[in-house]
């Protein structure tokens, strides 16, 4: 039997998104029990008051810095800065035609200490880049021609090569930008308060407010329980159908190996009456190999008299 591999890919795939779909779900009810601060200076009489740790909690502001970093190609002031630069050019393939393509030449990231105000007091912020919904806007992206010069231009035909220009893209997360954190806050001995990643629960970095966040872990974790029941339907009815054609093919060469026995045994019992009780006691396998050779799949009673040759 065949394996039914599509079937099996299906259900596969069924499992995996009816595991995001939990894990969105198990998110969403995790973050409608998260402590929420209203205003930051709320923050340090919880950090005093709670006897429970670690506090996770759910805090909004804006984005600030004390060294913000001044970008080159954008203007702003960030506090997180990605720069990355890629050298396009064309090259001649094994065809003899010119295809575009590119290779990286920069990447450069800068970081600063930074922390979220609400005018009320300030929070810092750790380990943003590694929080879920984190993502770094494009501050400017520029392209740089490349110069005309006759030898470099000469030298890099003669590899093959034409050089466009360089592509640079910078990614900036700019003072002033509204975000929410959800994360475990502390407060150090000089008072200092800090949301990071906590030991266990969530971290999420996000434009969006904690009531947007919680429907959009619910309306994803809908869509992959509704995607997954789906699948899961289409994997067992490839499988149920080809389960179904192999037991009727199984069922079809019986029927055809029975049906050419039959008719074996009608011919041999004309032409062989008057056997002896030696080929009595011969086995049926014997007789099925030495009989069934010799008969037409065609009609099943007559010697075949011509073979198929591709």
């Amino acid at each position: 039997m065949v394996i039914p591999w599509g079937g099996l890919s299906c259900c596969l795939s069924a499992a995996a998104l009816y595991l995001l779909g939990r894990s969105s779900g198990r998110d969403a009810v995790i973050l409608k029990s998260v402590t929420r601060v209203n205003q930051l200076r709320e923050l340090a009489q919880l950090l005093d008051a709670e006897c429970i740790l670690p506090l996770v909690v759910t805090i909004s502001g804006r984005v600030g810095s004390e060294t913000p970093v001044n970008c080159e190609f954008s203007r702003l002031r960030g506090v997180i800065v990605e720069e990355t630069a890629e050298q396009h050019f064309l090259k001649h393939n094994d065809a003899g035609s010119w295809i575009q393509d590119s290779a990286l030449m920069l990447s450069m990231s800068k970081e600063v200490p930074w922390y979220l105000d609400d005018g009320t007091d300030r929070v810092y912020v750790v380990g943003a880049r590694n929080a879920s919904g984190f993502a770094l806007p494009v501050g400017t992206e520029v392209f740089e021609e490349s110069g005309r010069s006759l030898v470099r231009g000469t030298l890099d035909y003669l590899q093959g090569l034409k050089m466009l220009g360089v592509k640079r893209i910078e990614r900036v997360l700019p003072t002033g930008t509204s975000l929410t954190v959800v994360g475990e806050a502390v407060k150090d001995d000089v008072g200092i308060m800090r949301i990071q990643r906590p030991h266990k629960g969530p971290f999420y970095v996000t434009p969006k407010s904690i009531d947007q966040l919680i429907a959009n872990l619910g309306k994803w974790a809908r869509w992959y329980k509704y995607a997954s029941m789906g699948l899961t339907v289409f994997g067992f009815y490839l499988i149920a159908k080809r389960t179904f054609q192999y037991f009727m093919e199984r069922r079809r060469r019986c029927e055809l190996q029975r049906r050419v026995l039959a008719a074996a045994a009608k011919r041999s019992g004309q032409e062989n009456e008057g056997l002896n009780e030696k080929a009595d006691d011969e086995s049926d396998a014997a007789k099925r190999d030495r009989l069934m050779p010799d008969i037409c799949v065609i009609c099943l009673e007559q010697e075949y008299n011509a073979v198929f040759v591709p």
